[in-house]
């Protein structure tokens, strides 16, 4: 069954200049996203990967729209993100432009195109802002990041910055665990985040963290916090689409909440629009020109 959720606060009473509710026509940029963390201003997040979807997430509202290097599991059939290309990234962001008005729009960059240095990072960012049209791009990695991160903003890039579980480091991880469990792992990921805002981030994604260990952070930073899987006190919350419409096979993690079940209305359409062609029942003469 589909669930529908309506905002406590009334439109009427918004701030206009709230990223979400807001009443802005224009493009929201990182100093919107500065100004929100300022007033306290909790915002959503959701990734994107083509222009159908991304307008339908901009007309909805979404301040905020990642296309992420998650459509290697989610739209490309890859087992992980690390097999997304940079010509991947650059088609799908640039359509997700395309379908959008206001949405910030903010492009991954992918594994194997920063790791080797600040100078190749600087590479695959120009190259994704300039043939997309993104606002932003965004990488993993804390300390071991902050060079790279430091070139792109000084030449005029805004970098997301994204630490915790980074799942580019699948193979090292040897799975999706928990970050910043124990003493040293979260004095590590506190290091971490006071990096990337060194470096000039202007937010910073929190990945599977202890709720308590985010709030920290999030309190700690004067840029705003991104959270998936890292409890309520970020400044932001993020979800891959297809997870939260319910479009993702089988088990989702345990962090999804999922507001509809699209694959199933999606599968249901499918299988009444073959039974009507079996059954001859389309194309109907109201179908047909003569």
């Amino acid at each position: 069954m589909t669930t529908t959720h309506a905002s406590n606060t009334p439109e009427s009473s918004r701030d206009p200049k709230a990223l979400y509710g807001g009443k802005g026509s224009r493009r929201i940029t990182v100093r919107d996203i500065a100004a929100a963390k300022v007033r306290g201003e909790k915002w959503p997040m959701l990734t994107a990967y083509d222009a159908m979807t991304a307008s339908v997430f901009d007309e909805a509202g979404i301040p905020v729209l990642l296309v992420g290097d998650s459509m290697g599991n989610c739209h490309l059939g890859y087992e992980s993100t690390v097999p997304v290309t940079m010509d991947e990234i650059a088609v799908l962001s640039a359509a997700v432009v395309r379908g959008t008005k206001r949405a910030l729009i903010v492009a991954d960059l992918p594994f194997g195109s920063y790791q080797e240095g600040p100078v190749q990072a600087l590479r695959s960012a120009t190259r994704l802002i300039k043939e997309t049209g993104a606002s932003a791009v965004k990488l993993e990695g804390g300390e071991r990041s902050a060079e790279q991160i430091k070139l792109l903003v000084d030449a005029g890039i805004p970098v997301m910055a994204h630490i915790g579980l980074t799942p580019q480091s699948v193979n090292a991880f040897g799975g999706y665990p928990v970050q910043g469990r124990g003493e040293e792992a979260a004095q590590q990921l506190l290091r971490d985040a006071k990096a990337v805002q060194d470096a000039g981030a202007f937010s910073v994604v929190l990945e599977l963290v202890p709720a308590e260990l985010a709030a920290e952070v999030t309190r700690t930073l004067h840029i705003p916090t991104v959270g998936i899987g890292a409890g309520s006190q970020c400044d932001a919350q993020v979800l891959v689409w297809t997870d939260m419409a319910g479009m993702t096979s089988g088990r989702v993690p345990r962090f999804v909440k999922q507001y509809a079940q699209l694959r199933e209305v999606l599968g249901g359409a499918a299988r009444a629009f073959a039974e009507d062609v079996v059954d001859g029942a389309y194309p109907a003469e109201e179908h047909a020109f003569h």
